[in-house]
This record gives C-alpha cells, structure tokens and sequence, in this order.
C-alpha cells in the first residue's frame, strides 16, 4: 500500500507543477515594450564608486579598527560614504 500511495502522489506533483499551469494559462493582453537600456556610468559616477571603496580603506590603514577603534571607524568611514549616496539616491529621484 505505501508504494502505491507513493506513486499517487509523484502524478499529483507532476501534474500540479507540469500540467495544471499549462491548462490554467492566461493570453497576454500585449506585448510590453523593451525596458530601457542600461545606461554607462559617467565620469563622476565612477569616481564617486572609486572613493567608496578607497576612503574606508584609508581610513582603516589608519584607524586600525581591528585595534578597539571600531566605533571611530564606523562614524568616520562607513556613515558618510552612507549618507553620501542617500543623499545621491535622493537628488536621483528628484530629477525624475
């Protein structure tokens, strides 16, 4: 009895994963546009990434935060570059 009741429930899922979406389909209404295409960085979006990544390495060469300064290097170098793209972010959508 098990190997049947095995058996039943394997057709259950493979009808319920394969079939039953296919027989359940809906028509698209129309066809959506291309999204628009990704545009390239600019010069200053790319310094602007470079900093992000060099500043809190500078200033953990020279907080040493694995040294007790952790809570110094959090506020001088992971809290403005933070705010810095909020603050980017939400000059973004006010342009749009």
């Amino acid at each position: 009895m098990t190997g049947i009741s095995e058996i039943l429930v394997l057709v259950l899922l493979i009808t319920g994963i394969l079939i039953l979406p296919r027989m359940f389909k809906v028509a698209p209404a129309e066809q959506k546009a291309f999204a628009k295409p990704i545009k390239k960085f600019t010069l200053k979006t790319r310094i602007a990434v470079v900093l992000t990544l060099v500043y809190p390495l500078v200033i953990a060469l020279y907080l040493k935060p694995w040294n007790e300064n952790l809570i110094s290097y959090i506020s001088t170098a992971i809290v403005p570059v933070l705010l810095f793209w909020a603050i980017v972010w939400i000059l973004a959508a006010r342009k749009k």
